[in-house]
């Protein structure tokens, strides 16, 4: 009535109110819409997770149990989340991303013989793709250690594939420290090139991927890994990996037991809605 007074067609009025309710619409589906269709507008980061030991029970330190590492797959998948070889993540970040889908990697470092009893059936059941970060002069000779035969059983497998971890896991800051700096330049081709080598021979596979033990990792040992003919290296640490990360010192995500639930929704980045899912 008001509007017909004052000469005023209501229809502008009821066409506002529509365009409001629209916009109000929209804004709730953004919130609700699932997470392929989020992932178009987000910075696609892929987590790379850092395993060491496993346990049917009993979990430790750097020990995870079957009930978690198997929460964690079923997370992953909640979320979106395809789990991918580290080669192709790799590749991802050398090409800078251009992935549709959401990718993770699981890394396992060290040749626990808990990787071979306890991991291997898993990762078999589920047909999960993992990477073995192996120091050889553990191998066949360490009691807490994978034997070579267990290392080439899985490899046959199409699941696993084993890289290097040097050759005896030093602490690089450490001897750095207590050695001159020609003999320490030169230790840090032996335990490269050694490894690489060694893996290698054994397995009769290519090895040009590369863990820093400790995760340490600066400008020089990039070099030496570039060198000694690496083409990726992880460190230990950072978070999950971007586009266009370094390739010598790519992050990652150490996993440990009570990584469940929202605790590690936080570590592999599933913010937003995703995350409110659990």
């Amino acid at each position: 009535m008001h509007e017909q007074q004052h000469g005023r067609s209501p229809q502008p009025m009821a066409m506002d109110r529509r365009a409001v309710v629209f916009a109000g619409l929209a804004v709730a589906f953004d919130v609700a819409v699932p997470i392929r269709v989020l992932a178009a507008r987000e910075v696609r980061t892929i987590p790379i997770l850092a395993y060491h030991r496993f346990d049917p029970s009993a979990p430790g330190p750097t020990t995870v149990t079957i009930r978690t590492f198997e929460s964690q797959l079923h997370q992953l998948a909640e979320y979106g989340y395809h789990i991918t070889r580290l080669r192709d993540v790799v590749a991802a970040s050398r090409d800078g991303g251009g992935e549709t889908t959401r990718q993770a990697a699981i890394t396992v470092d060290d040749g626990h013989r808990s990787v071979f009893t306890v991991l291997f059936p898993l990762i078999r059941q589920h047909r999960t793709p993992v990477t073995l970060f192996i120091y050889p002069s553990a191998i066949s000779n360490a009691d807490y250690a994978m034997t070579w035969d267990q290392l080439r059983e899985m490899q046959a497998s199409g699941l696993v594939n084993v890289q290097s971890h040097t050759y005896w896991h030093p602490n690089f800051k450490i001897e750095r420290r207590r050695r001159s700096s020609e003999n320490y330049r030169a230790f840090v081709d032996d335990q490269l090139q050694r490894s690489k080598a060694t893996l290698e021979a054994r397995l009769r596979i290519r090895v040009d991927m590369l863990a820093w033990p400790f995760g340490i990792v600066d400008a020089d040992l990039e070099a030496a890994a570039r060198k000694a003919g690496y083409a990726a290296a992880l460190a230990y640490r950072g978070g999950p990996m971007a586009p266009g990360a370094d390739l010598l010192a790519l992050p990652r995500i150490p996993v440990g037991d009570t990584d469940r639930g929202m605790r590690f929704a936080a570590l592999i980045g599933a913010t937003g809605p995703v995350a409110a899912w659990r």
